[in-house]
This record gives C-alpha cells, sequence and structure tokens, in this order.
C-alpha cells in the first residue's frame, strides 16, 4: 500500500512517499518545494508523477487549524472540508493551501485513493482554561468559539515523544519546554505529555516573532492604525501576516540566514528582537511549569543556526540552564544535547520528521477504523 503525506506550511509544500504493509513503513521518496513553485493542478500532478505517487492509495493532510470541531485524526469528507474552508481567516497562510492539495489530490488520484487529515491544533485540545481563555466577554467567546487554540502541535507532540525514548527515567513525562523556530515560531509547555500553555493562540499570528508574522501586539495599537491611519483589514491582514516579524523589522528579509549574514542595524535588531521574545517566553513556562526537566529546540532556524540557540540561552545561568557551546557548534543532523554536565535543565536540538509522524498517524487510524 502506497502512502503519501502533504505537508504545507506558511511557506513550503513537502511531499513525501511511502510503502506500508501491515509490519513496517518504509520511506520511498521525498520532495521538499517553495509554495510558489506549485501554482496549479498540472503542475503539481507533475510533482507526484516524479514521485511515482499517481497511484497512492492513502494522503494524509497536515492542517493547521481545526478550530473546536476537528479535533482529531479524521477521513476527508464534505463536512470536514467545508469547516476546513470556513477556518480560511484564522490561518490563512495554512488552510487556504491545504484545502487547494485536498482538491488537487482528490482530482489526481480519484475517489479510490483515501484522504486524512491531521490537525495541528488537536495537541492542544485539553489546554487548561487559564491558558485557552481570553478576557474578553464570555459571551462573545461561546458564541463565536473564540480561544486560544494553539498551533505546531504535531512538531510539539513529537518532539515530547522523542525526548521520552531518550530519556525513559523522565518522571511520568517530565517537565518539557519544546520550541518550534522556523518560518513560523512557537513554544509550549508540556506537564506529563499534556500541554499546559502555548505561545501561538486563536490564529497562528499570536507569540513569537516570524519570519513574516507579527507575533505578540498590543490590540489598541491594531484599532489606531484602523481608525487613525485608515488603513484596511485587508491591508491590516497583510501586514500582519505578510509584512512584518523579521521581514517587518530588518526591511529586507524574513530568511534568518540572511539576517544572520547581514552587517546592517535593523537587521540586528530583527535577530535580536526574535531571540529576546523567545527568552521571555521561556522564562514565563519555567515559572509555569515550576521547573524544567529539558528544553527542545526544532524547526528549520532552530535546528541550524547556532547562533540563534546561543543568543537564546544567554544569561539564563541564573536559572541554572547552562549551554555546552563545543556541543552547540558542532553539525547538528540527529537529536542532540546542548548542555553542560551540571546544567539544572537539559537542552536537545530535537529534529523532527513531520512526514514519518504523519504517516505513522496514517497507520493508527487505519488500525483503529479497521
Amino acid at each position: 500500500m502506497k502512502l503519501i503525506t502533504v505537508n504545507s506550511g506558511s511557506s513550503s509544500l513537502r511531499l513525501s512517499v511511502f510503502y506500508m504493509n501491515e509490519h513496517s513503513l518504509r520511506l520511498l521518496n521525498s520532495e521538499h518545494y517553495l509554495t510558489e513553485e506549485v501554482s496549479g493542478c498540472e503542475q503539481f500532478s507533475q510533482l507526484l508523477g516524479n514521485l511515482d505517487a499517481l497511484d497512492a492509495d492513502i494522503v494524509i493532510h497536515r492542517v493547521v487549524h481545526g478550530g473546536n470541531k476537528l479535533i482529531s485524526t479524521c477521513k476527508i469528507d464534505n463536512r470536514v472540508e467545508s469547516e476546513i474552508e470556513q477556518l480560511i481567516p484564522l490561518a490563512p497562510l495554512h488552510n487556504n493551501a491545504s484545502l487547494m492539495m485536498i482538491r488537487y489530490c482528490r482530482e489526481m488520484l480519484g475517489q479510490h485513493a483515501v484522504q486524512l487529515a491531521v490537525f495541528d491544533t488537536a495537541f492542544y485540545t485539553d489546554l487548561p482554561r487559564v491558558a485557552s481563555t481570553y478576557a474578553l466577554p464570555h459571551v462573545l467567546c461561546q458564541r463565536f468559539a473564540i480561544r486560544r487554540y494553539g498551533f505546531h502541535g504535531l512538531a510539539h507532540r513529537a518532539m515530547w515523544s522523542d525526548i521520552q525514548a531518550i530519556k525513559p527515567g523522565l518522571a511520568e513525562g517530565g517537565r518539557v519546554i519544546s520550541m518550534q523556530l522556523g518560518s513560523g515560531c512557537s513554544i509550549t509547555a508540556i506537564d506529563r505529555g499534556a500541554a499546559v500553555d502555548t505561545s501561538m493562540g486563536f490564529t497562528p499570528l499570536e507569540g513569537l516573532v516570524m519570519a513574516t508574522r507579527v507575533g505578540d501586539i498590543d490590540p489598541g495599537l491594531l484599532i489606531y492604525l484602523q481608525r487613525e491611519c485608515h488603513i484596511t483589514l485587508n491591508e491590516l491582514d497583510r501586514i500582519l501576516n505578510r509584512e512584518s516579524g523579521l521581514m517587518g523589522i530588518s526591511g529586507s528579509s524574513g530568511d534568518m540566514r540572511i539576517l544572520l549574514d547581514a552587517d546592517d542595524p535593523a537587521s540586528r535588531l530583527a535577530v535580536d528582537i526574535f531571540c529576546y521574545r523567545i527568552r521571555k517566553y521561556l522564562g514565563a513556562y519555567l515559572a509555569i511549569l515550576g521547573g524544567c526537566d529539558a528544553i527542545l529546540i526544532g524547526g528549520g532556524i532552530g535546528e541550524n543556526s547556532p547562533e540563534i540557540r546561543r543568543k537564546i540561552f544567554e544569561r539564563l545561568d541564573w536559572f541554572g540552564i547552562f549551554l555546552d557551546e563545543s556541543a552547540n557548534q558542532a553539525q547538528i543532523d540527529h537529536a542532540s544535547a546542548l548542555h553542560l554536565p551540571h546544567s539544572k535543565c537539559e537542552i536537545w536540538v530535537m529534529p523532527v520528521d513531520e512526514a514519518e509522524v504523519l504517516a505513522r498517524e496514517a497507520v493508527e487510524f487505519l488500525k483503529a477504523s479497521s
């Protein structure tokens, strides 16, 4: 049986093909594309052909926003597709891309291929009410299903699972802080396997500074921009999602690699703010968890940038967190410890293979449904 995983991110598309039988799951092929490189159904068909995937039996999609109704992996039908579409305004960089890929796959593979969806928000379904509730009128929150949903759940759950395999002695799963640092960025506090807080909220805009997304911002500023500067809602949406973050601060790029190589004040400020915001959240989550057993770092920036990791962990010796600079500078292509022996909290770079996580999710779902 052949299985395709489709991972539509805010700036990229990852396609992987697996062979699955009763006993094993084997990767056959994988490709990574920039989103703008996939401009239509015909081109998508060519990508599937290049991967020898036009005869796939199962397709599993990572969908960023499942709202309060899509809270577990499910088969995609008209109801699920409609719900994903209704949530596009809450995750405009993601859900629309996922919906497009779902429809491309249906057209290319026909009705014989089963399509499944796994939701990034599912990991945060049981987020404690003190963490998930906004200080808005209760009636308003109930009427419009307003809460902090959290995102990147697939990656955060996978990082936690991986550290359990490496460190099975963590008491009841331990107290873990995980960071997903890529084009989109988030940080999650996990207590004994359950998410207790996370930086992203009702939409993927909240929280850390990201490549082009603003992160935390005073809501009064948004009112000011509309009322006094006459910026329309559509313009505001574009600014907050596509023109802010690292791109907005630097005025030149949302790519951390470019900013780290640059020597102008605006680029340096963008990098400093990026790391500063992460350190603020890290301190908050240390307080919420009452200490921490392990800090996990994933995502393209987290896995590949020693300088960013060094900046994040500087001045944390007050808590007894000590980065091993030689380990930090080493080439990392697998789970790697970056802490000194006397550090009270371990630091791990934890690469996440989201394609394999999606594929195994499909296997578990099909077993449970059979």
